[in-house]
């Protein structure tokens, strides 16, 4: 069984700072792309950033500039460092990865997180 955890959301400040953590468990073989989406109340969710196996990043022009994904592969972890964080960011962000379990031949799958709260206060 894999699972995607989300963790280091919370209340900030405008202008603050967060840093959100997704980490993957279970029997997995590889990960290839992960990527991080928000959503706000009454909206659609949106992407965010992503970063592909080979440390490929992109980012939506929103928050480009303010933030950076990051993947460490050792520990199945991917990251979203938020910086000038504004009030327009607040959403509930969700890690998202296609995996190759560890039991399947070739296939991959998609996986979401529960996801995690952030909410900044102007």
């Amino acid at each position: 069984q894999v699972q995607l955890v989300e963790s280091g959301g919370g209340l900030v400040r405008s202008g603050g700072s967060l840093k959100l953590s997704c980490a993957a468990s279970g029997s997995i073989f590889s990960i290839y792309t992960m990527t991080w989406y928000r959503q706000a109340p009454g909206k659609q969710r949106e992407l965010v950033a992503t970063i592909n196996s080979g440390s490929t990043t992109n980012y939506a022009d929103y928050v480009k500039g303010r933030f950076t994904i990051s993947r460490d592969n050792a520990n199945n972890t991917v990251y979203l460092q938020m910086n000038s964080l504004k009030p327009e960011d607040t959403a509930v962000y969700y890690c998202y990865a296609i995996i190759r379990p560890v039991q399947a031949e070739t296939s991959t799958y998609q996986y979401w997180g529960q996801g995690t709260q952030v909410t900044v206060s102007s």
